[in-house]
């Protein structure tokens, strides 16, 4: 299946605790200099850190380390400790002075899994998960299931989720990678089917489509009435009112040439993994997002307008197939744990 760091260059390093309350994590990507990248968020509930500075029309395209964490708002703490490694080790966008590091982040929401609210991420911990990752040769092996941001990552709020990866090489000699820290509350598309079969905790349970077409209706209605159809999955955390805090956060890298404008589409294209892998996926509850580098080693094929088209196109697709491998793969690399909140047991597992 591969992983992330099969892209040249790339690397990427863990650091979590758990037990006495704690059940979370930070997860660091570190490219080479000079990768370029963006970002793309379609989920409804983010949490983020500096992804305004990846636009396209923005002053800076190159990204120093991209920051994976637990801890929702308050974990994106762990983001200033990857970006103080990055300015000891000379690396960020040069001013006078000094560098000034390009550290975007994304959190996961795992605050009180482990038993402890207060038990979140901290710029120590980004940091540490920054200097681990420079400390690994090329081509490591990548940590998967109960490590990193995937530490306190569940499903549903109900299965273990956790860290996957996964790459592909093309013929061209571009390859593709992806990292993703599946906290989904969706449930994972196992047979890759066109319909997948719906669980007894589906948040969307199958149902006939209302009929758009009657009149008969309450004067001031607005419609037939969908509110009984929809639910969202039993929680170990609390009854039935307990909101769903969820997220999956990817990163795509590649050695293929990309400008900012072209990472970002890449970016916008890899949801579509998220959307194979998960059902539902990008609800009002996910903070789905999607950041895409490129280490800028391999050209396209740019000869002509038709030729960068389907270089891009081409590419595009193999991020959304990888996307949904690294999806599927952290789900089955996850492990089963019990903490003071509640139980989280291995989805499928019988």
């Amino acid at each position: 299946m591969g992983a992330i760091t099969d892209v040249p260059g790339m690397r990427v390093g863990h650091q979590q605790k758990s037990g006495d309350g704690w059940l979370t994590g930070v997860t660091v990507v570190l490219p080479p200099p000079g990768t370029c990248g963006s970002v793309d968020v379609q989920g409804g509930g983010p949490a983020t850190h500096e992804t305004d500075a990846l636009d396209p029309t923005t002053l800076v395209s190159t990204v120093d380390a991209v920051v994976l964490t637990g801890g929702s708002a308050y974990g994106l703490a762990s983001a200033a400790g990857a970006q103080r490694w990055c300015e000891e080790n000379g690396r960020g966008f040069s001013v006078p002075g000094g560098v000034v590091p390009i550290v975007p982040a994304a959190a996961i929401f795992d605050l009180g899994r482990g038993g402890d609210f207060s038990a979140r991420p901290t710029a120590d911990m980004g940091y540490a998960a920054a200097a681990a990752a420079a400390a690994q040769a090329e081509g490591h092996d990548v940590g998967r299931g109960n490590v990193g941001a995937g530490t306190g990552a569940v499903m549903a709020r109900t299965y273990k989720g956790g860290v996957g990866t996964a790459s592909v090489t093309l013929e061209s000699g571009v390859v593709v990678g992806a990292i993703a820290v599946v906290n989904a509350l969706g449930l994972p598309v196992l047979d890759g089917g066109q319909e997948p079969r719906p669980s007894a905790r589906s948040v969307v349970p199958p149902h006939e489509p209302p009929n758009l077409a009657s009149s008969a209706r309450e004067p001031g209605s607005r419609g037939p009435t969908l509110d009984a159809r929809f639910r969202v999955p039993d929680s170990p955390l609390g009854g039935a009112g307990s909101p769903p805090l969820n997220t999956t956060l990817v990163v795509v890298a590649t050695n293929a040439v990309l400008d900012v404008a072209e990472c970002k589409r890449t970016a916008a294209a890899s949801h579509a993994g998220i959307a194979r892998a998960l059902n539902p996926s990008h609800t009002l509850a996910d903070g789905d997002t999607v950041f895409c580098l490129s280490t800028q080693a391999v050209a396209l094929d740019r000869s002509d307008e038709a030729a960068r088209q389907l270089s891009l196109i081409t590419l595009q697709s193999a991020a959304a197939d990888v996307v949904r491998l690294a999806i599927l793969d952290g789900v089955a690399s996850a492990e089963a744990v019990s903490t003071p909140a509640g139980d989280y047991g291995v989805y499928g597992a019988r």
